[in-house]
């Protein structure tokens, strides 16, 4: 049963979560783009917006960017560079850094979201759901810190890391890997899949407008041009003529 229950939860979810994010978010955009936007409710009031929004953001991005270099480079590439252990290690420190500002970020974001009436009545159901989902990621996450604490030779990562390796190169095997992994890394894998699962249905697909932004950086220089009449010597414009 356990073996069932790791192979559709890890061995197939993982490619349903990634069908809907890639297809969700292609269908959004092509038939809602008005919806493409993260709703901000700065107009209601400012209060713990900005120290919430600013705290999540640096934190959840280092995040994001941190597991999926984490996660996808092959162990042989570091490996020449830096242990498994050390990494891991590294890993902890700054992933529980960034951790802790996301979930104070997102905590009162949530809180805001909750206890202002004005706020609350204008929020839709996925807002709410959307954020108590990554409250509950940032504390699955950091719970892991202590549990990797434990086994410090990086074994458990290069694990983690070659099932996600597997998963997105559609490789066999990847299910098999996580025998050994404790039910706190289990539920934050599989919240972390259902967050892309959700992602087109909710505010989280401005994301993909975030990084669009990065297009302009390669973008070339804009050339604009005055138009200029040849005048006849003696007239500085044209007249009117009834």
């Amino acid at each position: 049963m356990t073996a069932w229950l790791d192979t559709l939860l890890f061995g197939i979810y993982p490619y349903i979560c990634l069908a809907v994010f890639f297809i969700g978010s292609w269908v959004r955009f092509d038939r809602d783009q008005y919806t493409w936007k993260s709703d901000s409710s700065q107009l209601l009031r400012t209060g713990s917006l900005r120290w919430g929004s600013n705290l999540f953001h640096v934190g959840v991005l280092f995040l994001f960017f941190g597991h999926s270099v984490g996660m996808l480079t092959p162990h042989f590439l570091y490996e020449p560079f830096i242990s498994a252990g050390n990494k891991q290690l590294m890993a902890m420190i700054t992933g529980g850094i960034a951790g802790v500002l996301a979930f104070i970020g997102v905590t009162l974001l949530l809180h805001r979201r909750l206890s202002d009436a004005r706020i609350r009545a204008t929020s839709k159901t996925s807002d709410i759901l959307i954020l108590v989902l990554l409250w509950l990621q940032l504390v699955l996450g950091l719970s892991t810190i202590p549990l990797s604490a434990q086994h410090l030779d990086g074994s458990m990562m290069v694990l983690l890391a070659e099932w996600a390796q597997r998963i997105v190169t559609f490789r066999t095997g990847a299910v098999e890997l996580l025998a050994g992994a404790g039910w706190v890394f289990k539920a934050h894998m599989f919240l972390g899949m259902s967050i892309f699962l959700v992602f087109p249905f909710t505010r989280l697909v401005h994301v993909w407008s975030g990084f669009g932004t990065l297009a302009y950086v390669l973008r070339p220089y804009q050339v604009v041009r005055a138009r200029r009449l040849n005048l006849p010597a003696g007239h500085d414009r044209p007249e009117h003529q009834n």
